[in-house]
């Protein structure tokens, strides 16, 4: 079995990102948190905590700050309806580790996030990852939901579609004069000068692909920010695929234009969660739902 106090311990550094910051939070000294760390290291024979700053956990330590969370998340809510245990309950208030895309962190989530904390006073601690590889954080166990394009349940978690969120392909008038003036080909995009968020970030060439036939990859420009390719754009720095929620205003303007109107691509969302019991997760999936109902398509 576990020592809760050690994972408790250890879950308060990764989260304070010190000792000193965790000892405070627990009402101990720095000592004792330092002890109980090292011993729980010691007991499952890894490190768990890369000592910096700030504090940051390791791949196992990141699994068990997760269970930590759980555990304290379900105890909180039994304190709630048992005040007797109210003293042995951790303090503080709950944090929901949470993953979610950028895209989806600069559009429509944070009404979701913003109605739950008011109304629950919970903490989120949200991880930003690709569609794509989200419900990965899941599967590992270090967040308890996320926003994931993957429709396939991960083991021990309930599945809800919340719509799709649309994208177009933009850059500016004086980009399109120069890349597209003979319109979007293959060949004009394998030329032109595209954007893309990561290594991972396939929208740019799922688009292409589409539109052309073919491969129809080309140069690059790497922008790991989802108002930094909207500014990108608008700069002229290269052609990208952008939220309509975000460019919609540009696109009117003409300060942006569609490379093909009319040919958007919707990437499909889901919410994934841990099947807990916990009425905290159920509130926020319903907060979620009813973000992405006025937010996605």
């Amino acid at each position: 079995m576990l020592d809760y106090a050690s994972l408790a311990a250890l879950a308060a550094v990764v989260r304070e990102g010190s000792f000193e910051r965790a000892a405070a939070a627990l009402g101990v000294t720095p000592s004792a948190v330092s002890q109980r760390v090292k011993a729980l290291e010691e007991r499952l024979g890894t490190v768990l905590v890369v000592r910096g700053q700030p504090c940051l956990a390791t791949a196992t330590g990141g699994r068990l700050c997760a269970h930590a969370e759980r555990v304290r998340l379900l105890e909180g809510e039994m304190a709630a309806d048992l005040p007797g245990l109210a003293a042995t309950a951790a303090p503080g208030p709950v944090t929901l580790r949470v993953a979610v895309n950028a895209d989806s962190l600069g559009t429509w989530f944070v009404p979701a996030a913003a109605a739950f904390a008011e109304a629950t006073g919970t903490l989120l601690d949200l991880v930003l990852d690709a569609e794509e590889h989200t419900a990965d954080r899941l599967r590992s166990g270090e967040v308890l939901a996320a926003v994931t394009a993957d429709p396939v349940p991960v083991q021990g978690c309930r599945t809800v579609p919340l719509g799709a969120l649309r994208y177009v392909a933009t850059a500016s008038p004086a980009f399109v004069s120069r890349h597209f003036a003979a319109g979007v080909t293959a060949e004009a995009l394998s030329r032109a000068p595209a954007l893309r968020f990561d290594r991972r970030d396939r929208l740019q060439l799922r688009w292409a692909e589409t539109v052309s036939g073919g491969d129809a990859s080309g140069p690059v420009h790497w922008i790991p920010s989802t108002q930094g390719f909207i500014d990108a754009a608008l700069a002229g720095l290269g052609w990208g695929m952008n939220p309509v929620a975000l460019v919609e205003p540009h696109l009117r303007a003409g300060r942006l234009v569609a490379l093909q109107p009319g040919r958007p691509l919707d990437v499909k969302l889901h919410w994934q969660h841990a099947r807990l019991g916990a009425k905290l997760i159920d509130r926020l999936t319903r907060d979620v739902i009813a973000a992405a109902r006025a937010g996605l398509v």
